[in-house]
């Protein structure tokens, strides 16, 4: 098939979550199975065209937006050195610090603007390269107009009139909602700003978009899927739509790039190590400790949260949690920065217990992979998760995860079932903290009492198969339901 895949973000060129992650590895997962794909992308400021050897095409794409039309440009490059990858460059619009917030945390007040020319430079990028999509694929509310204008502006397009739409929703708890005026400034009319089409409590919500118009959707775990559809906990106000829609939509579980999240060949970490030979991840810890200024003891279990510090990755339930344990002589490393309050917090766990506990307030990968390689727990007790990702590199590394039961956390992580020897990690009862200090209690008597048992516990981990393999059946089979129902709306 030729897949058209639009995406806000995605690694190595830009990023500020999992999405990123998502965009930059399915793709090339997609291409290993023969499909046609190209991704488009926005050209920001943090796109180094230097660095990814990008190169400027001799293409001028004219873009309305409300009563003007924009000019924007074109760069291209590759994506694992394979997979076509189309940058839109608008300086107004994208050369600044930041993707989606400026440098306080606040979002740019023309987000609305900025992605609806980011959709419809997409699509116009297709025509300019005269590349005709059987599938478009959506990827949250930076793209979610994509597929309402396959159905409304570009209905009538001849160009895109075989082409079938699939939007993924990363996270519901960003939908890109704007002031109603956002309707005319993207090309629609009143008639779309109705509850059944764009409009969301009197305003305009990107994310309903793709959910209302896209042929079949999808999000990133198939308990998530369960979950959005279940109230407004999970799908912020759009569980009604979801709901409705419940028969277009499915859960694909996310994969990780095993080559480059692989114990056995990285380069950063002290020492290699595997589930059939795991003698190195002793020096890996001891690295870690000395790393993070930690007392050497390799008796001490190593506590690890790597995240971004906000609500939803369950920074309080950590803080509740770690202080007991690091009462009862564990030590903890915590990477990640975020919400001013918890960075705060954070440090001042770090400053109470000098040796035992270390906070890094920033994003590190060679950092986050000595931790994944050196710590025995990694604790990930998410109020919500889509999929997550952590979680599965964790088990990728021998660090046993420590998780709340949502989401994807619910489809990676298989709880310990001590009569039967089997399990994964250790998955709370609830997502609060009392439930989450239980658990973490069991995880931790385990590796106190029976290391035997808790280096199988390792070792089913790091053999669990989380590559991409699956998920790219599961996405071509999506293509061609959403090529189906795309057929059966044809006059």
């Amino acid at each position: 098939m030729k897949i058209l895949f639009v995406a806000g973000e995605a690694v190595p060129f830009c990023k500020t979550g999992g999405l990123a992650d998502v965009a930059g590895a399915l793709p090339p997962a997609l291409k290993v199975a023969r499909h046609d794909i190209r991704l488009v992308l926005p050209k920001y400021r943090a796109v180094n065209a230097a660095e990814h050897g990008l190169k400027r095409l001799d293409v001028t794409l004219r873009v309305p937006i409300g009563d003007a039309v924009e000019s924007a440009g074109l760069w291209e490059g590759r994506l694992g050195g394979k997979v076509p990858v189309y940058f839109i460059e608008a300086p107004k619009f994208f050369d600044r610090e930041g993707l989606y917030m400026d440098a306080s945390g606040r979002d740019f007040p023309d987000n609305d603007d900025r992605f609806i020319l980011f959709c419809r430079a997409a699509l116009e990028t297709a025509k300019a390269l005269d590349f005709r999509p059987d599938i478009l694929h959506a990827n949250d509310w930076q793209t979610g107009l994509l597929p309402a204008y396959l159905s409304t502006l570009y209905s009538l397009d001849a160009f895109f009139l075989p082409t079938a739409s699939v939007f993924t929703i990363h996270n519901m708890a960003h939908q890109g909602i704007f002031h109603k005026n956002a309707l005319f400034q993207g090309g629609f009319s009143w008639a779309d700003f109705t509850p059944e089409r764009l409009e969301f409590y009197d305003q305009i919500n990107f994310m309903k978009a793709g959910l209302v118009y896209a042929h079949a959707l999808n999000t990133v775990s198939p308990t998530y899927a369960r979950e959005i559809t279940t109230g407004y906990e999970f799908g912020r106000g759009l569980e009604g739509v979801l709901l409705k829609r419940k028969g277009d939509l499915v859960g694909i579980l996310n994969g990780l790039d095993s080559s480059a999240w692989d114990p056995a060949n990285d380069p950063i970490i002290a020492r290699s190590f595997s589930a059939a030979g795991m003698d190195g991840r002793a020096a890996c810890k001891a690295d870690l400790q000395r790393t993070a200024g930690l007392k050497r003891d390799s008796a001490a279990p190593v506590l690890a949260f790597v995240s971004r510090l906000d609500a939803q990755k369950g920074v309080d339930i950590v803080l509740s949690a770690v202080g007991e344990a690091l009462s009862g002589g564990a030590q903890a490393v915590f990477l990640g920065d975020g919400d001013p309050s918890g960075e705060q917090a954070l440090a001042a766990l770090a400053d109470t217990f000098p040796g035992r506990a270390a906070f890094f307030p920033r994003f590190d990968d060679a950092l986050a992979r000595k931790i994944y390689a050196g710590a025995d727990l990694f604790l990930m007790p998410s109020l919500f998760e889509p999929c997550g990702l952590g979680q599965m590199i964790a088990l990728r590394y021998g660090a046993v995860p420590v998780v709340t039961p949502r989401g994807g956390l619910v489809d990676t992580v298989e709880p310990y079932d001590p009569a039967k020897g089997t399990g994964t990690g250790f998955t709370a009862k609830g997502a609060d903290a009392a439930d989450y200090r239980a658990a973490l209690g069991e995880a931790l008597a385990l590796f106190r009492s029976n290391r035997a048992a808790w280096r199988a516990l390792q070792r089913r981990g790091m053999d669990a198969d989380y590559g991409w393999g699956k998920s790219v059946e599961s996405y071509t089979a999506l293509y061609h339901r959403a090529l189906e129902r795309k057929s059966a709306l044809l006059p």
